[in-house]
């Protein structure tokens, strides 16, 4: 395992803007693309100028590190926006006894385009180096489509796991605990992942699509982002899915919104983050009622906040304040988790960890790593690549099994029909 070295390297970093691209997806490396996006706006990553990586309980050492490597490096940046200049996608574990590692990568080269503006970043050595070529574009691979199956939790044995989640809810022992299960397989050696990251953007282009060290999905839940100092958040609990038509649909809209159950779930989830927020923020704001998200599969009741933060405060500071919300883990945070390593057989992985990225002021996007699969590159041989994805419910008093099981069904969507 690498990590930073005790003397950040001195990074050159130049930024200009180029004409228009009609697809940056195809400048990302096929077998292992590093991506962001949502609603239009790209950045993808190319290569590899710098990679901290530290064991799950140190991640929260990687702020430290990132305004080390910020303070040392010159940044000529031309464009001027967010996401241009000195910048690093990232990936954290969503639990500090993950066997996964945290991992920030500040890639050799950027192109990002928001707001009808396109750049390019290459980081260069401290030496004068003149700035490379225009970057190249690499054609998409042929299409595949995977081999899927249960995980270490099938769905019988999922709704097993709700009964014993429910049991620690009767005990006194957690108000509520995210219980999550897997599917497991493999997709044909030497497949263009982009491909996977192409699919999620085209179908649910207001999530957070991302692509970091084999961790690939579209995430719908804003964890924090971070500019200049002001701070928003999305909560999303409570699910249901969309209904088969319009009136169906409404109705389900409206259950959702009116259900004591999710509701409830909804409270813990929101309670979470805005008690884990305020001692860092000032201004807060919270609405008292959710919004229902429409999203093509499933409805989700919402809640945005909005926070103050002080200059100092990066992104990755709040990751350590905020990471796990009630929405992924449970209430209290420290009895969900212990909850959580009993009841469910796997390690999590990154699933429902940080994913997202940071630049040199500390401003950045994050969201929370769902509607994923985590591609084990390392194993990857000529039978396939290997990865797991999942799905998790919140499971509160008066939760039924096989519903929550039904919900991680829904939620599985996303991801499966990218996969097929």
């Amino acid at each position: 395992m690498s990590s930073a070295p005790l003397l950040p390297p001195r990074l050159r970093i130049v930024s200009r803007e180029i004409a228009a691209i009609d697809d940056l997806l195809e400048y990302a490396d096929p077998a292992d693309p590093l991506v962001w996006a949502r609603r239009g706006s790209w950045l993808v990553g190319v290569g590899s100028a710098l990679r901290m990586e530290v064991p799950a309980a140190d991640a929260a050492t990687l702020a430290d590190r990132w305004r080390a490597v910020a303070a040392a490096a010159t940044v000529d940046d031309h464009v001027g926006v967010s996401g241009s200049g000195l910048i690093a996608f990232g990936a954290l574990p969503f639990d500090v006894q993950s066997s996964a590692t945290a991992v920030l990568t500040v890639p050799r080269m950027t192109i990002g385009t928001r707001d009808g503006r396109t750049w390019v970043s290459w980081v260069l050595p401290d030496d004068g180096t003149p700035e490379p070529d225009e970057p190249r574009a690499i054609g998409y691979g042929p299409h595949w489509s995977a081999a899927v199956g249960p995980g270490a939790l099938t769905p019988e044995g999922y709704q097993d796991a709700v009964r014993a989640g429910l049991a620690a809810i009767a005990s006194g022992e957690v108000s509520k605990v995210v219980l999550a299960r897997e599917l497991a397989g493999t997709v044909p050696a030497g497949a263009d992942l982009r491909r996977l990251a192409r699919s999620l953007a085209s179908s649910y282009p207001d999530t957070w699509v991302y692509a970091v060290h084999g961790l690939i999905g579209a995430s719908p839940e804003t964890l924090v982002t971070v500019s200049g100092g002001q701070v928003t958040a999305r909560v999303l609990a409570g699910t249901v899915a969309r209904g088969a038509g319009p009136d169906a649909d409404r109705e389900a809209a409206l259950r959702l919104a009116t259900s004591a159950k999710d509701l409830a779930e909804h409270q813990y989830a929101v309670r979470s983050l805005v008690d884990a927020l305020s001692p860092h923020a000032s201004a807060l704001a919270a609405a008292e009622q959710p919004f229902t998200l429409a999203l093509p599969n499933v409805w989700h009741l919402a809640t945005d906040v909005e926070a103050t933060t002080a200059p100092e405060t990066s992104a990755l500071d709040l990751l350590g304040v905020l990471h796990p919300t009630a929405a992924v883990a449970g209430t209290p945070t420290a009895a969900a988790l212990a909850a959580i390593r009993r009841i469910e057989p796997f390690d999590r992985g990154r699933y429902a960890g940080p994913v997202g990225w940071v630049d040199a002021n500390g401003d950045g996007e994050w969201a929370i790593a769902l509607r994923g699969a985590q591609f084990d590159l390392a194993a990857a041989d000529a039978d396939g690549i290997p990865f797991r994805a999942h799905a998790g419910a919140g499971i509160v008093a008066g939760s039924d099994p096989e519903a929550e099981m039904l919900e991680t069904r829904v939620k599985f969507r996303p991801i499966v029909d990218a996969l097929a």
